[in-house]
């Protein structure tokens, strides 16, 4: 297990819980960057501070635009899905709750509407992963080679980190494909976003984007998805050490 420490006294199950309440927190946290990820890349117009077209143009615009229309529970709608894995984050954008989204779109469109996007997601699966290990064992190789001593954790921590960058950089437009045909059938609900488009499917959702946002819409959302995945390997440890600390702490008191 990452980041077990035996010295800490704490069985492999108080380890998990630790790991999972790390988890938990660190998603809690970043929320916001994961919403207004998901808001740039489904978004049609550019995705520019310099030449705005669309109601977002960067990160701290967004931000204000969010928390003056929406307010400040906006960044964590659909944060309680996000913990379950269970249902897509358009979901709860358009519906009241959990529980009404998952019978409204259950009786509407059937059990298929629960699946859209999974092709993306697993042609995206085996690429990410392969990839991430091929950057993770070159850089780690690297670091040796330029080290004259063994940084242990600290190396295999900022291997990781990168060579997770590069994975998510290369492998990041399946994750917009994915949202794309997700929020499919939502289109009346999110005309006041901007324009709307519907796709018959992966390729066609692959090809319409190339035609009317070029090359830089495959990436729309990129900035806040890195900024989102450097905070989360560091949140993780830094949450993970607390509660193992405090989990050890109450087990030696009397």
């Amino acid at each position: 297990m990452v980041g077990y420490d035996p010295n800490l006294n704490l069985t492999p199950d108080e380890a998990a819980l630790a790991g999972s309440a790390a988890g938990m927190v660190t998603r809690a946290i970043i929320s916001p960057l994961d919403v207004i990820k998901i808001r740039f890349q489904l978004q049609i117009e550019k995705v520019s501070s310099k030449n705005p077209q669309g109601k977002y143009s960067s990160l701290l615009q967004a931000s204000r635009c969010m928390l003056t229309e929406e307010g400040l529970q906006a960044f964590w709608k659909g944060h309680i899905p996000a913990q379950l894995l269970s249902v897509c984050y358009g979901a709860v954008q358009v519906y009241h709750t959990l529980r009404h989204a998952v019978f409204t779109m259950y009786r509407q469109e059937g059990v298929l509407t629960f699946y859209r996007g999974l092709t993306p997601t697993l042609v995206a699966v085996f690429p990410y992963a392969g990839l991430q290990f091929f950057f993770y064992n070159v850089l780690n190789k690297l670091l040796k080679r330029n080290s004259s001593k063994s940084k242990g954790g600290l190396q295999s921590l900022l291997s990781g980190s990168i060579a997770g960058v590069i994975s998510k950089t290369i492998t990041y437009p399946f994750d917009l494909f994915k949202k794309r045909l997700q929020v499919g059938g939502f289109e009346e609900a999110r005309i006041h976003f901007g324009q709307v488009r519907t796709y018959r499917g992966f390729l066609d959702c692959a090809v319409r984007i190339s035609r009317e946002e070029g090359l830089r819409g495959f990436f729309k959302g990129l900035s806040p998805s890195l900024l989102k995945a450097a905070l989360s390997t560091g949140l993780t440890f830094f949450w993970y050490e607390f509660f193992t600390n405090a989990i050890s702490s109450l087990k030696s008191q009397p």
